[in-house]
Order: C-alpha cells, then structure tokens, then sequence
C-alpha cells in the first residue's frame, strides 16, 4: 500500500470526525493543497497533530473523501478490506441462506465502513459501484476480497463517478462467467428480470423490498393501483400479486413499457389486462383529473431530480406539489405510497411536506405506517444522511 499524506481538520470539527462521522467535508479540512490526486491514502489528524482517523481522497458530492478507521494501529491494506467484506457477508447470512429472497445489497458503503463502495448480489452474480475515482484506486483490493471470501459466478462493476459532467454508466464485466441476460431473480418469492450489462440502473431497486411487500401484503386486495415513475414495474407486479383488481403504470421511459411488460410476464401475469403507459407523470395528472380517474392505491416514488422536455423536478422544491396532484385522483379513504430517496431532508421534514400537501387540498389524513432502508442497506448513527430512504402510507380520510 501507498504511503499516507497527512490532512488537518479543524478543530471545530475534530469531536464530530472523533465521533464516528465517515465523509471528509470542504469547510472541515484545513490544508486542501495537500489533495493532489483521488484514492491518495489519507492520515486525518487535528491542528496539534493528534491522530484521528485513516482515509482516503476521493470526490464524491459534497465530500472529499472517506475516513475508513479511528483505530490508530489500523491499516488500509488488502487485510482491511477483507476484514470489512466479511463482516458484511456474515450480517447477510440469513440472506444468502433465503431460497425466496436471492437479490440484496451485501456491502453499503459507509454503513459497512467503507464509504463510496456498494456491492450488490444478484443469485450468485456480483455488482460493485464505484461511486468516485478514489476508491476505484482500490478496485483490485475489493474485487480480491469478493474473490477470496465468496463462492461467486461473476462479477460486474459500475462507474458512478462523475467525469465531465457525466455519469458514467456502462457495462464493464470484471471476472468469472457472464451472465444471460435476463438473469432471473427473486424477491419474497416473486421474480424479478435484470440485465446486470445495461448500465447503472438494472432493473429493480433493492431498498424497496419491505415496502412492495408490505404493498402486496397488506394494501392491494380488490384495489384499483396507479404507480408512477413505475420504472420497470416492481410495485405494479406486487401489487397484482396482491389481487389488485387493476394497476397501471406510468412512466416516461420508452423503456418502461417493455420492462414492465417483461416483469408481469415472468410472474405469469396478464400484462394486457393491466395499463403500462408512457408519458410524463405530470402529463398523466392533468388527463386523470380532466377524465375524473381515481384510484385506491397511488405509489409516489419520483426520482430526487428529473428533467424532461417540459418539466423539472426537484424532490427538495416540487414533492408538495407533486404530492398534492396525488392527492386529487386518490379516492376518499384511499391510500397514498409516498416516497423519496432524496438524502437532502429528513423524515421530519418529509411529514412536513405531507402536511403541508394535504392541508393545501384541504383534505384530512392520517398516517398509516413508515418504512426507511431495508436491513441489509445497512447505515450509521453518525451519519444521518446515509439513511436517505423515506416512505409513509398515507391514508386519504372521506369527507
């Protein structure tokens, strides 16, 4: 390993770093001069010189790296990321065990101890994203690790990071055999079609395993189901499991309407009797309320940002007022999904943008239950920001 350069935090920030919180932020770090290239192995002391933690450089959002340990005597070598893989696996255990379940998140970043990496599983098939340059340094260590500590078919690799401007999203096969695509997966007994090859977004996100189960479950028998930003269906195909009478799904991709096609027929689902439609959400809106359309069960969970031809949304600055376009086709006594993965509120803050949406539409409601990261998206005390999913069911109360 590469020696290690030393970075000055400031002293008004030492407790907070000494504390346990992982992300090295501009307006911490005294002596940014020093940080001359991504993945540079870092020593965090104070301004006296006392040690704080281990790290390494590596532009991520807002952050400038990752501090990876606080333990003096704790080195950042090929042992370390061993030692941070296996205890990850071994709190999978009754995932990997699961006959029902074979798709889960075995690695998550910080909540794991190492910042800017997940790793996800998909029925013995491995998929790691980068999400900067400076822990791509690192890749042959991590891959070795998943290597030496797994029993694994293959392994595939993302590039989050930015470059110019872009993501970089592109299929890049690491080792072992490839997949066929689609490679079938299943969650709580229902499959789930993915291409591990079509960049970063492979057909299902895994955080919303609770919520689709607790849909199917619990919120979909003799309901009439819109699901929007419906991506590839994921929601739709529970809540049909669930005996829906009817979903229909609506998303702006082209892509969507074959993907869901594609998920309801791997489930032995009549698509035809289902509604996939492409269009803008906030299209669909406007229609549904000119045709007086109402459903049962409306699932709201936009991505933080968006952009299309016409429209800009911004889950921070729009989410009340997509919620309140929500509200106006969701029947009394009805049920609202609403979600956001966006890290930049708090739950708090989110139930303040519910209120605020119902109080607007003059509608009463009550809420029913809440759901953030699944377990194996597994997170931190301190760092709040990393538990960014956030779901309430909402219930439309009747006049």
């Amino acid at each position: 390993m590469q020696s290690e350069t030393v970075l000055k935090i400031k002293t008004s920030f030492v407790a907070k770093y000494k504390g346990g919180y992982p992300l090295l932020i501009k307006e911490a770090i005294l002596n940014r001069d020093v940080l001359k290239k991504e993945g540079m192995l870092l020593q965090i002391v104070d301004q006296q010189n006392q040690f704080i933690g281990r790290g390494y450089y590596g532009i991520q959002n807002k952050g400038f790296g990752w501090i990876l340990t606080n333990k003096k005597e704790e080195k950042i070598d090929q042992q370390f990321f061993n030692k941070k893989l296996r205890s990850a696996i071994n709190k999978r255990a009754a995932f990997f065990q699961s006959t029902d379940t074979t798709a889960f998140r075995v690695f998550n970043g910080e909540g794991d101890g190492i910042g800017g990496v997940t790793i996800d599983y998909f029925d013995g098939y491995y998929v790691i994203q980068w999400y900067s340059e400076g822990i791509y340094e690192f890749r042959e260590e991590i891959i070795r690790a998943i290597t030496d500590l797994t029993e694994y078919k293959g392994i595939y690799q993302k590039k989050r990071f930015a470059q110019k401007g872009q993501y970089i999203e592109e299929d890049d096969f690491v080792k072992g055999d490839r997949a066929e695509f689609p490679l079938l997966v299943k969650e709580n007994g229902v499959q789930f079609a993915v291409y591990l090859n079509e960049g970063a977004m492979v057909g299902v996100f895994l955080d919303q395993r609770d919520v689709r189960l607790k849909i199917k479950e619990n919120y979909s028998k003799g309901k009439t189901v819109l699901n929007t930003f419906s991506y590839t269906g994921a929601f739709s195909v529970f809540a049909a499991l669930g005996g829906a009478t009817k979903t229909t799904s609506v998303d702006v991709a082209n892509r969507s309407l074959s993907k869901t096609i594609e998920q309801f027929s791997i489930n032995e689902i009549d698509y035809e009797a289902q509604d996939i439609i492409v269009e803008d959400v906030f299209k669909y809106y406007k229609y549904a309320n000119k045709k007086n359309l109402t459903f049962d069960l409306v699932i709201l969970d936009p991505p933080s940002f968006a952009r299309t031809k016409k429209t800009t949304f911004s889950a921070a600055k729009d989410y009340p007022d997509l919620l309140k376009e929500s509200i106006s086709i969701t029947a009394d006594d009805g049920v609202i999904v609403a979600s956001t993965n966006s890290s930049a509120f708090d739950m708090k803050k989110f139930k303040s943008f519910i209120d605020r949406a119902f109080r607007e539409s003059n509608s009463k409601y009550k809420i029913l239950e809440e759901f953030s990261l699944p377990e194996d998206f597994r997170t931190i005390p301190q760092f709040k920001e990393g538990n960014y999913l956030k779901v309430v069911f909402i219930k439309k109360l009747g006049k």
